[in-house]
């Protein structure tokens, strides 16, 4: 059981279900105060958001593993995954990706909206049969899966408004940029590793990590207006936009830095970094909603 756990990747998961249940939060649009915003949540839409979304993509986190067994194997952070190790068989982890795959996209439907559905099926597919295979071929799979990736809010918007507006894509935009600087420091850290396996990353393309680094200070400097928007249509307050601009600020300082110092160590600054901004970021979107 611990292994078919491991396939869905719970930590991965996790972050998704974050981004989903802001989506559904700023999809509530206006709700009033704290006592009329619960009346309105629907906990059992609410419910079947989350599941339906974590089923969604614990098994696109499955199927990603069983159609990269291969390359796992080759990769020392990846060869103890239940499939290279050989701990499951590919047959029993493909049905299971796609039981729960499934059971997400029914879930999604009966209990919440087609809408919210149909993004799920598209961000499943765009993961997997575009994204993944694109990584054995060009660094510019990683602008392709941060498509999928950046979706979640987009369907917990979904979810609860029953259509896409201007604050759902803004919400998809702040996800879509925050990962390109979060991935490209994993990649180098792991370049190594990638390299061996065949996947082309930008650092395994360019090993003197030059262009690594001036896309993560790109992205970083891009992201800081992006997450300012929130604050200038309404959706949060002056409290935000304070606490947006010097989280983007100390998120473009670990960019910096590793521009500056092209090392490992400075890369994992940028990973950690990145783990605290996104959590605090959306922390900052609920408290500071106004209204609420």
């Amino acid at each position: 059981m611990r292994d078919y756990i491991e396939l869905t990747k719970p930590r991965i998961t996790w972050l998704i279900l974050m981004s989903t249940g802001i989506g559904y939060f700023f999809g509530l649009a206006g709700t009033g105060g704290w006592s009329q915003f619960l009346q309105h949540v629907g906990v059992l839409r609410l419910f079947n958001t989350m599941l339906g979304t974590g089923l969604i993509a614990s098994g696109t986190a499955a199927l990603n593993q069983w159609l990269e067994r291969e390359a796992d194997a080759r990769m020392r952070r990846t060869a103890d995954r239940p499939l290279p190790s050989g701990r499951l068989a590919s047959g029993p982890a493909l049905a299971f990706g796609v039981a729960l795959s499934v059971a997400g996209f029914a879930d999604l439907w009966a209990g919440v909206n087609p809408l919210a559905a149909w993004i799920g099926a598209f961000t499943l597919a765009s993961y997997l049969f575009f994204y993944t295979p694109l990584k054995q071929r060009t660094w510019w799979s990683t602008t392709i899966g941060a498509i999928p990736g950046a979706m979640p809010p987009v369907i917990g918007y979904a979810a609860a408004a029953g259509r896409l507006t201007a604050d759902s894509w803004v919400l998809f935009a702040i996800l879509f940029l925050w990962q390109f600087p979060h991935f490209y420091s994993i990649a180098w850290m792991y370049k190594e590793d990638y390299a061996r396996a065949g996947i082309r990353m930008l650092p395994v393309v360019e090993p003197d990590g030059r262009s690594t680094a001036r896309q993560i200070v790109l992205f970083g400097l891009a992201l800081i207006p992006v997450s300012l928007v929130p604050g200038m249509l309404g959706m949060s307050g002056r409290i935000y936009l304070a606490g947006a601009l010097l989280l983007g600020l100390w998120f473009l300082y670990a960019g910096v830095r590793v521009a500056r110092e092209r090392t490992v160590a400075r890369a994992r600054g940028v990973l950690l970094t990145s783990v605290v901004y996104l959590p605090f970021l959306y922390g900052l979107m609920l408290l500071d909603r106004p209204g609420l």
